[in-house]
């Protein structure tokens, strides 16, 4: 059932989109009927949208509460009751029936102004493991300690319905709905309202390049995939044969998030596993409806993708050919720290490991433009355009939950790294100029793992999880012993936060406050990459704004010895002791400086 195909663009007291009938896009069906509240319904073909049925309203209308299937016949038999491909709420799990969701809410943001992409201090959580409760409510408890910290904004994991109780999240579908246990299509709202009127934007992160392998019924009503596969699953119809109703599909919902729900942006998983050949990109199309929403509500949207191809179509504007989203999600920043830090070479990190490529990473925005890759045994990415391309669109992190979970065991660095290393990464990171990111616990060094975990109600489908995962982390050289069960409760809860610090921790966290700070101050989300000066030694790297008023010089130390480094002149800022002259400063082993010259 779809609601209402206008959309309330306005951020305003109450919103109101509520559906007008039964209906749905059943291309396959001969005949089609919906059940509603046990009682079946024979729907009749639209006259006027090519494979779209409907329920006449005087027949039955929708109304909260409800609960409704759909069921087609293939000219031999009936299928099995199935959701609604556009369900707002599924109260019984993925397998079960739709419930008809009122969208009306009053919402207490009328004077949000959002958060410019530029701006942004961003923070990644899942929802389920963030907090106690594991809810929006859990999520809205700690909005004052963001704030505190200086996050604002906030990056949620997925959030569609999956199979169980436990996921990261990448196995949704129904991608109109919000997972019920962690407050339903409701509570996401309240969550959102709440981080609004305390100066918090949020992004959803969205997976629109697969469906789980559990609870997808949509390819039994059209064609919602198409041949091939990607990591994940099999791939979406969004420029094939009947593709134009799957854009749809992926439209409407983008609309629906950042218009009805006052999402803030949204963050596009592996857009480079899209199947997208025509000629408007569908990333093209989502950065408009966020453009478009902005201009009319003059709350900023901002749309990020991620992709591993270092490719600056993502971010260039569409008249120099590129798609206009408002950020890349972007890899090589990390990889140059992680090795450096902790000297893994395994994998992709074969491609970083030396403070001349961070530091080239740090001047050119992508590890590789149009360069031999080692790990990939071939030539990779292409380089920006420096005069047309602002650094804060390379959205960068230190951690996040593909380079903790990713990992045999999901280990974070907070359990590998000493607090000085930890402090080093962030500074480097808090100080470039790209737009920050941090995972949720990595402020206070956090000692719970986050490893994968799913909750397949399918025994084959969980099986085969599991094997998947022992045999890409065989391949990598880990041991099977270090690989924990994704399907067993206790994988879940270790992955929960422990919000109780040690004086270790607290020490974590106040150093991230005040690099937070530092980076406010000093203006580090520059307009320019090509302003940053970037100087580097074997061991040693220092990183300073180019502007003509003074410098602050951030010198840090990827060794576990003492370093000199050619900075001198006024600490601002230190997590050690180093020791400062006018023209020369010594750090402590990974240790790092602020230096006013």
């Amino acid at each position: 059932m779809s609601e209402s195909h206008s959309t309330n663009t306005a951020n305003n007291a109450a919103s109101h989109t509520t559906p007008t009938q039964f209906e749905v896009w059943a291309p396959k069906g001969q005949q089609v009927r919906v059940t509603v509240d046990g009682e079946d319904h024979d729907m009749q073909p639209d006259t006027e949208r090519a494979g779209w049925w409907a329920l006449d309203p005087a027949t039955i209308a929708p109304q909260p509460g409800q609960h409704y299937t759909f069921s087609l016949f293939d000219g031999t038999q009936w299928s099995i009751p199935m959701p609604d491909p556009r369900t707002r709420l599924q109260p019984e799990g993925v397998h079960g029936p739709s419930e008809v969701v009122s969208t009306d809410f009053a919402w207490n943001d009328d004077n949000w102004s959002g958060i410019p992409t530029k701006d942004m201090v961003i923070y990644e959580l899942h929802v389920g493991t963030f907090s106690p409760s594991g809810t929006f409510a859990g999520v809205i408890e700690k909005l004052d300690y963001l704030a505190e910290l200086g996050v604002n904004t906030i990056e949620l994991m997925p959030l569609q319905p999956f199979a169980g109780t436990r996921n990261w999240g990448y196995d949704g579908v129904d991608w109109f709905a919000i997972h019920e246990t962690y407050g339903g299509p409701q509570g996401l709202k309240e969550l959102i309202d709440a981080a609004h009127t305390r100066g918090i934007a949020v992004l959803l992160d969205v997976v629109y390049n697969h469906f789980g392998p559990e609870g997808n019924y949509n390819d039994e009503f059209g064609p919602y995939l198409t041949d091939g596969l990607t990591a994940w699953g099999e791939v979406i119809n969004i420029s094939g044969p009947g593709s134009d109703e799957v854009r749809a599909y992926i439209l409407d919902a983008v609309r629906q998030w950042l218009g009805e729900f006052h999402a803030d942006g949204l963050r596009l998983d592996a857009v480079q596993t899209y199947d997208d050949r025509l000629a408007f990109s569908i990333m093209e199309e989502i950065a408009r409806i966020g453009d478009d929403l902005a201009a009319d509500t003059g709350v900023p949207r901002t749309v990020i993708g991620e992709s591993d191809q270092n490719d600056p179509r993502l971010i260039s504007a569409p008249e120099r050919g590129g798609y206009g989203l408002e950020g890349h999600w972007l890899d090589d920043l990390h990889h140059g720290i992680h090795t450096l830090l902790t000297g893994e070479k395994q994998g992709y990190y074969a491609d970083y490991g030396t403070t001349e490529i961070l530091a080239d990473t740090l001047r050119n925005g992508y590890r590789f433009r149009n360069s031999f890759s080692q790990y990939r045994a071939r030539t990779h990415g292409r380089e920006l355009d420096l005069s047309h391309v602002a650094p804060w669109h390379l959205v960068s992190y230190t951690t996040n939950h593909d380079q903790t979970g990713n990992r045999a065991a999901g280990d974070r660095p907070s359990q590998n790294l000493t607090p000085t290393q930890q402090v080093l990464k962030a500074a480097v990171l808090l100080h470039s100029p790209f737009t920050p990111m941090l995972f949720m616990g990595e402020e206070f060094s956090a000692d719970t793992p986050f490893p994968f975990f799913v909750s397949h109600s399918n025994e084959q489908i969980l099986e085969g999880t599991r094997q998947g995962r022992l045999h890409e982390f065989s391949r990598q050289g880990w041991d099977h012993d270090e690989v924990p069960d994704p399907g067993n409760e206790e994988t879940y809860t270790s992955a929960k936060l422990n919000w109780t610090f040690t004086d270790e921790q607290q020490q974590v966290h106040d150093a991230y406050k005040r690099l937070i700070q530092l980076r406010r101050e000093h203006g580090c989300n520059r307009e320019d990459l090509r302003t940053l000066q970037v100087d580097n030694g074997e061991k040693w790297l220092t990183m300073a704004d180019g502007s003509a008023d003074g410098t602050v010089v951030l010198a840090a130390n990827f060794s576990d010895e003492p370093v000199t480094v050619p900075v001198g002149g006024t600490l601002l800022y230190s997590f050690t002791h180093p020791q400062v002259g006018d023209d020369e400063t010594v750090l402590d082993p990974w240790g790092i400086a602020y230096i006013q010259r």
